[in-house]
């Protein structure tokens, strides 16, 4: 039976491997050769199958968050700041946050089961006894494309998201698109938009990291590979939040408002 102690201490341990994995990713990526041709397949594949689905639930997320916040500027009347509340809070938040969620969601699992796979048939101690480093040649371009793919598509989830915004507002809120636009240029600022890309290379290296991890670690043959495929994208979006609130906790200590 497993004790509060020893499930903490088996935690702790799972927490130091995964930070060391990150450092020897880091000290990889700078190593050569680079595996070119890796990255490119891989940033394809995770791009692949991302792209729509970041798409569809961007449009959404950006109507219900001008919704939401459209009803809440009309209770305080401050209706004129609608746009920029809208569209920062898409843009600081709810951008990187569907982007990674995604990213992990479609592209982790695939690269985590992959891993795993390679694992159980032992492909990676094969790799190991060879003399060729499995992080550098296959951890390091998987990591790379999904912070690469997080980038490009937070650009396109903000983008889509504050257009969905905008419609919504002008069409259902009543809304004018001089004000919208007014508020937005008003009260926005360009670091805005980059703790929104800073964001989205973390978490892009989150999501690669974790699933890099946890399909090199399968147990149990198969159904380990499920296993771990599972536990990658809930492990992923637990440290996702968390990192989140770190981030924008500092930024808004460190960037006064506009205006302030």
């Amino acid at each position: 039976m497993t004790t509060p102690v020893t499930a903490a201490r088996n935690a702790v341990g799972e927490f130091g491997k995964l930070f060391g994995l990150a450092l020897d990713i880091v000290v990889a990526m700078f190593r050569r050769p680079f595996q070119l041709r890796e990255f490119v397949q891989q940033f394809w594949f995770v791009a692949s199958v991302s792209i729509l689905p970041a798409a569809l639930v961007s449009i959404p997320f950006g109507a219900v968050i001008t919704l939401q916040l459209g009803g809440l500027t009309s209770q305080l009347g401050a209706e004129s700041f609608n746009g920029a509340a809208s569209v920062l809070a898409v843009i600081q938040q709810a951008s990187p946050i569907v982007t990674t969620l995604v990213v992990a969601g479609a592209g982790g699992s695939a690269i985590c089961a992959e891993l795993g796979s390679r694992t159980i048939r032992e492909e990676i101690d094969a790799m190991e006894v060879l003399g060729v480093s499995p992080i550098q040649r296959l951890v390091v371009p998987r990591v790379l494309a999904a912070m690469a793919v997080a980038v490009l598509l937070n650009g396109m989830v903000s983008f889509v998201g504050v257009t969905g915004g905008y419609v919504f507002n002008v069409l259902l809120q009543g809304g004018t698109p001089g004000a919208f636009l007014a508020s937005f240029s008003a009260l926005a600022q360009l670091p805005d938009l980059w703790v929104g890309e800073i964001k989205a290379v973390i978490f892009g290296f989150l999501a690669g990291l974790v699933a890099s991890y946890r399909g090199l670690h399968p147990k149990g043959g198969a159904k380990g590979v499920g296993d771990v495929v599972n536990q990658s994208v809930v492990i992923t979006f637990l440290l996702l939040f968390f990192v989140n609130f770190v981030i924008s906790v500092i930024y808004l200590r460190v960037v006064p408002a506009k205006g302030a």
